[in-house]
Formats: structure tokens, C-alpha cells, sequence
């Protein structure tokens, strides 16, 4: 018996793929490349062949951390930095200053990111001014209600 071809495989790989997110329009980001490497029993290197022909038809996208978010043309995608992203949220939440800020835990879980990643991005706010406080078992607090010049 003949071995099918690489090319078929990764190609129906990811029209699978394309068809779980038609069937789940809430989905944001695809699965991990080790889930569908068990769920397709494929090799790591079709998996990526797969997520590149995805990027390529302009349905997904890699994002930080190694994970691939999917593209809705019909959603609009914050691409600002996530220092940014974070200072938006004093406004957005109506913080004042001399209030606490929400921890990095809650903002990682918020944002679908990394606590260090938002650690990295909380301690950009602080050299800026925005936020004073943190460290281990500290509450950060808002110290200026951050204007769009500051955040550029």
C-alpha cells in the first residue's frame, strides 16, 4: 500500500481545522500544535505546514507565546502594545488615581496572556509614571491617568 501524499495530509489538516472554527464561531485561537498533532496522530512539522497554509489563506495568525489566534474579518484586533492595551484599562475601568490596579494575574487571565509577559508590561508603566508601587506582595496604584501622548 502506497503512502498518501505529505502535501493531501497537511492540506486536509487544515481544511479540518478551517471547519471546527466554522462550527465554533467563539473560538480565538486554533488548537495547540501538540492537540492536533494527537488528534490528527501527524508529525509537529505537518501541524506548522497546516497553520502556515492558514496564515497564508488569512485565517489565523501566530501570536505570542507560540500560539496561533484565529483572524475574524468581522472583528477588529488590538494590535497596540500591550503596556497600551493595560493603561487603557484605567479608563476603561474607571480607575482613579491613588486606587489600587488590578494584579497581574487578573490582567494576564484579562488579556490571555502570560503573567510574565504583563509584568514585563506593568514595570514600562511604572518608568512611565502611569503606575507606582508593585514588587512581590504589593498592590500596585494608579499614579496618572495616562494621556495617549504618554503611551506612544
Amino acid at each position: 500500500m502506497s503512502q498518501p501524499s505529505p502535501r493531501g495530509t497537511f492540506v486536509k489538516v487544515a481544511n479540518s481545522v478551517k471547519r471546527l472554527i466554522e462550527a465554533r464561531p467563539e473560538m480565538t485561537e486554533l488548537p495547540s500544535v501538540a492537540e492536533v498533532m494527537r488528534d490528527y496522530k501527524v508529525s509537529r512539522g505537518l501541524v506548522l505546514r497546516a497553520f502556515a497554509v492558514l496564515k497564508q489563506e488569512g485565517v489565523a495568525e501566530p501570536a505570542p507565546g507560540g500560539r496561533w489566534r484565529i483572524v475574524h474579518a468581522d472583528r477588529q484586533l488590538d494590535r497596540r502594545p500591550l503596556e497600551e492595551r493595560i493603561a487603557d484599562v484605567i479608563t476603561t475601568d474607571g480607575i482613579e488615581v491613588g486606587r489600587p490596579f488590578p494584579s497581574a494575574s487578573a490582567l494576564a487571565e484579562r488579556f490571555r496572556v502570560s503573567r510574565p509577559t504583563v509584568t514585563k508590561a506593568l514595570e514600562k508603566l511604572e518608568a512611565a509614571g502611569v503606575l507606582a508601587g508593585g514588587g512581590q506582595g504589593r498592590v500596585r496604584t494608579v499614579r496618572a491617568v495616562p494621556t495617549r501622548e504618554e503611551r506612544s
